[in-house]
């Protein structure tokens, strides 16, 4: 199976990555919190102006997670001194549980490798069990956990989880 990780730079790219999210958060959240907090959420930060301002302003990197010439899912990193941050990590309901996420962290690890960077932490809503299960499955711990006020009423309710990444 073949995937390539092209990175995002192009405003037709963050169109088609913005489309590609509100698709996959609006079929995969709707069992975990409200379609108020989900069209919310996307707004605020997966529209094409949220990801536009996060690569430039806010120093995201934003990858597709590509089968062929079909973005399966996409992930965000921001690299944090010796960390990086997994901001975004999702693949489309059709093409999970082929092994995709297993490549993609492959590829995170082989670039915090290239960077010097020693651990990947991220947060995760803690009703997401599925997603828990699988950052459980590729070496990640659960820390601390946190409730983070994002406006309009709502807060995200998330583990903080962390994988330690041995550079050889």
């Amino acid at each position: 199976m073949n995937l390539i990780f092209p990175q995002v730079s192009t405003l037709e790219e963050i169109a088609e990555l913005s489309r590609l999210a509100a698709e996959i958060w609006q079929e995969y959240y709707v069992s975990i919190i409200t379609l108020e907090q989900i069209d919310y959420m996307i707004q605020k930060y997966q529209s094409e102006s949220a990801i536009t301002e996060q690569i430039h302003e806010q120093g995201y990197e934003y990858y597709f997670i590509q089968r062929e010439e079909t973005p399966v899912g996409y992930m965000s990193v921001r690299v944090e001194e010796d960390k990086m941050f997994l901001s975004k990590f999702y693949i489309g309901k059709e093409h999970r549980g082929q092994g995709y996420a297993s490549l993609a962290f492959a590829f995170l690890e082989k670039l915090c490798m290239e960077r010097g960077i020693h651990l990947i932490w991220l947060t995760v809503n803690r009703h997401n069990e599925s997603s828990i299960a699988v950052y459980e499955k590729k070496g990640f711990r659960t820390v601390r956990e946190q409730v983070a006020d994002i406006g309009n009423g709502f807060v995200m309710d998330d583990f903080i989880m962390e994988k330690a990444i041995h550079i050889s």
